[in-house]
């Protein structure tokens, strides 16, 4: 081997060498960098109880008098009337008197009454219904009428003269359609037979009117927002990212997601790492709010740009939109102002952000 060849080798090497040294310095800048922006821990809004306080800034409702759903009264029906649903259809006449919160919504369910021989525990009725909970991928519930005349959910124990099915009419993956309307009609009649009753189906064309334009709000209001955080220098270290992100409130889902919990259970809003688990690093964050599915008290907006404000200042990132561009205080604070009047429009259709029956819809 020449004294050249021997030469070109040593260079070689040393390049080699000195890249690795590089990436290794790199990551382990990366490392630091990440331990030290969550080394300390600073009073954080998103760990504080998420009710607002008086004084504090909420989103504006359309009328924060009005009956939660659930209630005793409900909110688009005036005394005496019978409550309409989204498509102008008298509602069932059971929603006339005041009734505990149940299963079956009379606004994004259609419901189909099972009227019984006579009276029948729910012992005998249960086994008939297991199995009959989704028709498609729309939900189906089930509610009797006991003998004082109040309706509830059927379970162990109770005495029912009058049963109702309740099949959702829509939710994200598209409305009710006509063979899953024949399909739940269909076993309905066999749960019937069972029971000793007789299903009363309501007519199809007007459920499928009702249900496409119930879906067609839902396309309407599916928004989802997000901002994103954006390393200015070097990548951040997944395992370090992730540990620090955990021990500040978020919870690592199975799916990889990472979501802000609300303090009652629920989603207030998710973070992705745009990589996979397997990946060692990444120079981007997104956080993404549903907002049908979060109640305009809960700011979900707010306290989503709160959280990436706070990860840009402790990562040495920077707040920007999908397209790389920082978004400035006026551009979130007009986009906070198209929430507030989303969730108006919200309201006014009575299937306010973030209640029982939006999650159901927007499932």
């Amino acid at each position: 081997m020449t004294e050249l060849q021997l030469s070109l080798i040593a260079i070689g090497s040393s390049i080699v060498i000195g890249v690795i040294s590089y990436n290794k310095w790199q990551e382990y800048k990366a490392r630091k960098s990440v331990e030290r922006a969550f080394s300390s821990a600073p009073e954080d809004v998103l760990m504080r109880d998420t009710a607002p306080a008086s004084g504090q800034r909420r989103e504006p409702q359309l009328d924060d008098a009005a009956p939660q759903e659930g209630s005793d009264e409900h909110p688009a029906v005036a005394e005496g009337e019978a409550p309409v649903d989204v498509a102008g259809n008298a509602a069932p006449d059971r929603a006339r008197q005041p009734q505990k919160a149940l299963p079956v919504d009379e606004l994004i369910d259609c419901e189909i009454a099972i009227e019984l021989e006579g009276p029948v525990r729910g012992e005998k009725v249960l086994p008939a219904l297991q199995g009959l909970g989704h028709v498609g991928s729309k939900a189906v519930h089930y509610i009797g009428q006991a003998e004082d005349g109040q309706w509830e959910p059927v379970a162990t124990g109770g005495v029912y003269t009058t049963l109702r099915a309740g099949v959702q009419m829509a939710n994200r993956s598209g409305s009710l359609n006509e063979i899953e309307f024949s399909e739940i009609v269909t076993r309905l009649r066999q749960v019937a037979d069972e029971i000793g009753g007789e299903p009363f189906a309501p007519d199809m064309t007007d459920v499928m009117a009702t249900a496409r334009n119930l879906h067609q709000f839902v396309a309407d209001h599916d928004a989802q927002l997000g901002v994103n955080v954006q390393s200015r220098g070097a990548p951040w270290s997944i395992g370090t990212l992730l540990a620090a992100l955990e021990r500040h409130g978020f919870d690592l889902r199975p799916d990889g997601r990472l979501v802000m919990q609300d303090g009652d259970s629920g989603v207030l809003f998710s973070l992705s790492t745009n990589v996979t688990l397997a990946e060692e690093s990444t120079t981007r964050l997104t956080l993404l709010l549903d907002v049908p599915r979060v109640a305009p008290d809960r700011d979900g907006f707010g306290a989503m740009v709160a959280c990436a404000r706070m990860l840009a200042g402790r990562l040495d990132g920077v707040v920007v939109d999908d397209a790389g561009q920082p978004l400035a205080d006026a551009a979130l604070a007009e986009i906070a102002g198209q929430v507030a009047g989303f969730y108006a429009e919200m309201e006014a259709a009575d299937i306010p952000a973030g209640s029982v029956r939006a999650l159901r819809l927007f499932s």
